[in-house]
């Protein structure tokens, strides 16, 4: 198919739920997804600006056609792409699973007591085995609204004879209590696995016709049970599964193409690291810096650092922070980012940038953010390596930013619902969030910190007997070297009672 056709498929796309299918040059299946918003997931993508794995990019670029189906809700749309997945066997669904975090949906049909449950792999058992779901939080959602359709017991059991809670909130068929005869169970279970399988239409027909039958036979009680499911199976279209997570990658990729767009950049930063200071009037200094990788937090990678130079100067501690994550030996062992958000302004900034220039990683991109007005702070010469700050001043424009220029550097006051603000505003949140955690930790500890452990030539053992025999470290303080000397020793006695009498 050609780039045109493709671009007007693309166009058709609608918003609803569905399963879309990825399709090779000779029309193979290459790759089968579920999306909450067709248009929304399928033209991911295809953004030029949009952070992609090597696999992915590999899919992308073998992708010559797109169909799709469209369904009520995004647990159709779940339960139906594993059945077409499992059906169809997708290369590229394979190539990009990840085995550890799949699931599957075990429904042991032929028990005397059959449960429903997730597991991480299917054996050999005689149960019926559905997935496997790559989402886990959307799988256990799912079941959780599908049950109050189709009652089902998740666990067997052992010694209990009365209905349990869940029997009583209409989520378990009460089977240990003769609520719901094993048949009866059985069939209810049908109906499930036959939603599992993706044939939501068909089950619905078919409970539609077994309703009016029970209503002209006059079981009136049956016919309300059929008639509450049915209520349940539409209310399905109303719950949220996986479009909360659609929707922060769909921001996200707007957010690092708006941020390529304003700095000029060729390709998004897939590593983005930001700084802040943290410290109570020069005391407990610490500097922070957190990870965001493709634009999503990689708390594994967040570093801290305790600052090694004293007193109250964000500029001297931002140098030191940037100077000690830039070394030789972390520049092996971390990597270096694409770009680095500092938290601050001008003079946050210049530290940075000087700190950076004397290292071996001066190509690195910094900006900053101001938190009076959050404005997005840029050296002319300085900030950044590739484009010109001309053509950023016109870009900024261009998006309906104010721009204040000056001999040095450009601010930049982004509107309110730019994607771009909130992504960076999030990073430099959470690096403050990090700092502030780290600081606080440290002043707990050196407030709690008894005045005995500062004396030098003092372990454990000492502090605990002198504490033992004078009851308190108020009352080592003010003891006297003769009765220190008579515990400690001549030697020992007088040099602690040298380093206590500079303490009074």
């Amino acid at each position: 198919m050609s780039t045109l056709k493709l671009n007007d498929k693309l166009g058709n796309l609608p918003t609803t739920p569905g399963v879309y299918f990825h399709k090779g040059s000779d029309g193979e299946i290459i790759y089968i997804g579920k999306a909450a918003n067709l248009k929304s997931r399928v033209r991911q993508y295809f953004q030029k600006n949009r952070p992609q794995d090597t696999k992915t990019t590999v899919l992308i670029n073998e992708i010559m056609d797109v169909d799709w189906i469209e369904l009520e809700s995004e647990v159709d749309a779940l339960f139906f792409e594993a059945e077409l997945v499992r059906r169809y066997q997708p290369r590229f669904n394979i190539l990009l699973r990840d085995d550890k975090s799949a699931q599957y949906v075990r429904v042991d049909y032929k028990s005397d007591y059959p449960t429903v449950s997730l597991v991480r792999r299917p054996l050999d058992d005689g149960a019926k085995y559905f997935g496997p779901y790559l989402n886990g939080v959307a799988i256990k959602r799912a079941l959780r609204f599908l049950r109050k359709a189709f009652p089902f017991a998740t666990t067997r059991p052992i010694g209990q004879k009365r209905a349990n809670l869940y029997y009583h909130l209409g989520l378990d068929p009460g089977l240990e209590a003769g609520k719901t005869s094993l048949e009866q169970y059985r069939s209810n279970l049908r109906k499930l696995m036959q939603y599992l399988k993706g044939e939501r239409v068909t089950l619905v027909n078919s409970i539609e016709r077994e309703m009016k039958r029970a209503a002209k036979n006059k079981d009136f009680e049956k016919a309300a049970a059929l008639r509450n499911q049915l209520f349940s199976l539409k209310e399905l279209s109303r719950q949220v599964l996986f479009s909360d997570r659609e929707l922060a990658d769909s921001y996200r990729d707007e957010a690092m193409a708006e941020l390529c767009r304003l700095l000029g950049l060729t390709k998004p930063p897939r590593r983005i690291e930001g700084f802040d200071i943290s410290h109570l009037q020069g005391t407990d200094n610490v500097a922070s810096m957190v990870v965001f990788a493709n634009g999503v937090p990689d708390k594994v990678s967040y570093r801290k650092f305790k600052m090694r130079t004293v007193g109250n100067d964000d500029f001297v501690h931002m140098s030191e922070a940037l100077s000690r994550r830039l070394s030789e030996k972390n520049r092996k062992a971390w990597g270096l980012p694409g770009l680095i958000l500092i938290d601050g302004g001008k003079g946050q900034l210049s530290a940075a940038i000087a700190a950076r220039n004397k290292s071996e990683a001066s190509g690195i991109n910094i900006i900053g953010l101001a938190k009076r007005r959050e404005e997005v702070v840029i050296h002319k010469t300085e900030s950044l390596k590739e484009g010109s700050y001309a053509k950023i001043i016109q870009t900024a424009q261009a998006m309906e930013a104010q721009v204040f220029e000056t001999a040095e550097f450009i601010n930049i006051l982004l509107p309110t619902n730019s994607k771009l603000i909130k992504l960076l505003q999030r990073i430099r949140d959470e690096s403050h969030r990090f700092a502030v955690n780290y600081h606080s930790s440290l002043k707990r500890t050196r407030q709690t910190a008894s005045i005995l452990d500062g004396i030098p030539g003092i372990g454990p053992a000492t502090r605990k007997k002198l504490i033992r025999h004078f009851g308190s470290a108020r009352a080592v303080l003010l003891a006297e070297p003769t009765e220190l000397q008579s515990l400690l020793g001549q030697q020992s006695g007088a040099k602690i009672a040298r380093y206590l009498k500079t303490l009074r």
